[in-house]
């Protein structure tokens, strides 16, 4: 395929899915990441798209937000890593919060195995993945619906987390940085973010690779509030996310970093993934564990006695995260 050829293939797929990651653009024109690097490196050049980190957008994308039919062929293989790490954190008998995304229904289809939990959530897809756990009870916030994501916002989903206390929340987003923590392209989707991280003890971002680095228009979550980040193996020559990894890890943020079947650092598998509770994916954990004492959010008395950096005993763990960079 001609560099010309291939440029416009880029853009089309960018224009389509509004945010495609280096990988996923690399598979579809059949070359590698350096050399579609440095096609959207002459496209956004020209004006025609963004670069970002790990990927591509549409010009003006930090504050545009894509579909949900769009994020749901994104990172796929990662999303589906992540949410089988994440599962692991969650404990029997529980109760916890769910937030909207894509990452966050993988989830939830994962968490209809776990006995007697309990999840809050304002996502319509998350409470349609639990719908047939019958040992799962599934509390839905009030609200209005947003049909993008599906999601319940505004005042009435607010207002029905007011006074909730669970052990955990689990969260995504559109961008993730050391300096801002996690962030969101819409407003009403962040003020819910915030209302449900308020009600838990801990907070867990899932977040692929692709979104580290990116800084989106609202903050939900300062990365001094953010307990642990569920991630992907990033490519071997993305320094910046190795970058932003270790500058989380640095500020306290507990590292999990889940391999995907096909990626660098695992043998065979085919790196895609079918819908539903799938087997879980061949990972590679790496946790960096809290290296001093963190501010609480509120209800922190509920926070589990055993970390998972703790069962992990991760001492060694931060200098793997900065081996990142080094590749």
């Amino acid at each position: 395929m001609f560099a010309a050829e291939r440029r416009q293939l880029i853009l089309e797929m960018v224009r389509a899915n509004g945010a495609v990651s280096l990988r996923e653009l690399a598979r579809v024109v059949q070359t590698s990441e350096v050399t579609v690097r440095r096609d959207v490196r002459a496209l956004e050049a020209e004006g025609l798209l963004d670069r970002r980190h790990g990927g591509a957008v549409l010009p003006g994308g930090f504050t545009r937000e894509s579909g949900f039919p769009q994020k749901a062929h994104l990172a796929t293989a990662e999303k589906t890593a992540i949410a089988d790490l994440a599962a692991s954190l969650v404990e029997e008998g529980e109760a916890i919060v769910v937030g909207a995304g894509t990452t966050t229904q993988e989830l939830a289809r994962r968490l209809a195995r776990v006995p007697g939990l309990t999840v809050v959530t304002n996502s319509l897809l998350v409470a349609q993945a639990l719908a047939h756990a019958n040992r799962v009870e599934v509390v839905m916030t009030g609200g209005t619906l947003r049909g993008s994501n599906y999601a319940l916002v505004g005042s009435g989903a607010e207002q029905s987390l007011q006074g909730l206390r669970v052990s955990k929340a689990f969260l995504s987003g559109s961008g993730l940085t050391a300096e801002r923590g996690l962030s969101t392209s819409n407003m009403l989707s962040a003020s819910v973010d915030r209302a449900l991280v308020q009600a838990a003890a801990e907070v867990v971002v899932l977040a692929d690779h692709t979104k580290l680095g990116a800084d989106t228009m609202f903050q939900t979550v300062p990365t001094d509030l953010i307990t642990r980040l569920v991630t992907d193996e990033p490519p071997a020559h993305d320094d910046r996310a190795a970058t932003e990894l270790q500058a989380l890890a640095d500020q306290g943020v507990q590292v999990a970093v889940a391999g995907t079947q096909g990626s660098s650092g695992s043998s065979g598998g085919s790196g895609s993934s079918g819908g539903g509770a799938a087997a879980p994916a061949r990972q590679q954990r790496r946790d960096v564990p809290l290296p001093g004492p963190r501010r609480q959010v509120p209800g922190a008395g509920l926070r589990a006695a055993t970390s998972l950096g703790e069962q992990q005993g991760g001492g060694t763990e931060r200098a793997r995260v900065a081996d990142l960079r080094r590749r």
